[in-house]
């Protein structure tokens, strides 16, 4: 069985593009994920990306600009305040924001912890920003000898509650994250995401570790989203990795959990092949950000890059004629600045249509949501959700 042409969108989690004009507001002067990471390892070796015309984003050590690109290329700047995962998934699906989402830079306030105990019956270890490998370090023990969970946080709107698999069952902790999502983290707190983060150990180094069983519970987007206006239509959305959780599973009918970037990857190549229908394809790889990124993993964060490069190929030929594919990113994180943070930065745009022959220069486009009115005209809906600019015409008339 033969299906029709299918939209495909794949997120490199965190891969910014360099510093938005309004970055120093956010600490951020200088960052420039993709540029600093290249020029940190003396260069990256990305030439199938680089063939389509990665290398006239910005500047990448390694990867030089091409003048005969096989696809369209520009960067998206983020009309939404913030910087966070939720944002930036949120404005590319056509729901921005004019106020950011609440962060803790001192901790959650006594009334939030105190209605997180009272609900639960719990009480807590930590409340302040930590990188979560560290902050189970320095707790890990404390918490398997009282079983109370860790809570912490980040410069992003998040509430992380990590708790060993075998003190909180893994079920349990979900459990626990729910009732903060329904109950404790409402109204002025009502935070981005909450986030479970199990882990295991110590192992023989006297280490504990993450494990891939993280699961985020997000707000549920307070405006229909690209995904409702195709669900409204009768076109499936299938996500790869984090992209249910993002949208708390609102016109996303399946999105397989991730265990790395390359098992995403995987999933990813198996959605695009299926027959089944032509429904819009969307996938995250998050390892760059939750492995790498906030770790200022220079190292790791390059041989992902170049990782995800070498399997490009396979995607491409996995796609039939007439399939759109775009290459983006939701925010930065720079893992060459001090900050441990996501960055505010512009985000990459590669978008071709296969069988077509080069590509254009994009631009800069004024918000991420270009991309979701492009996937909505692909499908015949354009103006169905009234905002961004489709680049459609532009990428098939290349």
């Amino acid at each position: 069985m033969s299906r029709l042409p299918r939209a495909i969108v794949l997120v490199l989690d965190s891969v910014g593009a360099g510093e938005l004009p309004d970055a120093a507001e956010y600490g951020d002067s200088g960052s420039n994920t993709l540029a600093n990471t290249a020029r940190a390892v003396h260069g990256l070796a990305m030439p199938n990306l680089g063939a389509l015309g990665l290398g006239n984003v910005t500047r990448i050590e390694g990867v030089p600009p091409t003048a005969t690109p096989d696809a369209s290329w520009g960067r998206n700047a983020e009309a939404s305040a913030g910087k966070d995962t939720t944002t930036g998934h949120w404005e590319m699906m056509g729901l921005q924001l004019s106020l950011a989402f609440p962060t803790y830079p001192n901790g959650f306030p006594p009334e939030v912890m105190e209605r997180f105990s009272a609900l639960t019956g719990l009480g807590w270890l930590g409340n302040y920003p930590a990188s979560g490998t560290e902050i189970i370090q320095e707790l890990g023990d404390e918490h398997v000898a009282t079983g109370n969970p860790i809570i912490y946080t980040s410069g992003d709107s998040v509430f992380q509650i990590a708790a060993h698999e075998d003190v909180i069952p893994v079920d349990e902790l979900y459990r626990i994250c729910a009732i903060a999502r329904e109950r404790v983290c409402v109204g002025e707190h009502a935070v981005g995401r909450i986030i479970a983060r199990p882990f295991i150990g110590p192992d023989a180094d006297g280490v504990y570790r993450r494990t891939h069983r993280r699961r985020d519970f997000a707000l549920e987007p307070s405006e229909p989203t690209v995904l409702d206006r195709l669900a409204e239509e009768g076109i499936a959305s299938y996500g790869v990795g984090k992209i249910g959780e993002i949208f708390a599973w609102r016109g996303i009918c399946e999105s397989p959990h991730s265990e790395n970037n390359m098992h995403g990857f995987d999933n990813l190549l198996e959605r695009v092949v299926d027959d089944t229908d032509n429904g819009f394809v969307f996938a995250n790889l998050v390892d760059f950000d939750m492995v790498w990124g906030h770790r200022n993993d220079v190292e790791g964060y390059a041989r992902g890059l170049e990782e995800v490069d070498a399997r490009m190929p396979e995607l491409l030929d996995a796609m039939i004629e007439g399939d759109l594919f775009i290459l983006t990113a939701d925010h930065g994180c720079d893992p060459t600045t001090p900050s441990t943070d996501h960055s505010r930065e512009y985000t990459p745009l590669i978008s071709l249509v296969k069988g077509g022959d080069g590509g254009v220069d994009l631009g800069i486009r004024s918000s991420f949501s270009d991309i979701g009115e492009t996937v909505l005209d692909f499908y015949g809906l354009a103006g169905r959700c009234g905002r961004g600019v489709s680049f459609l015409e532009q990428v098939r008339n290349a």
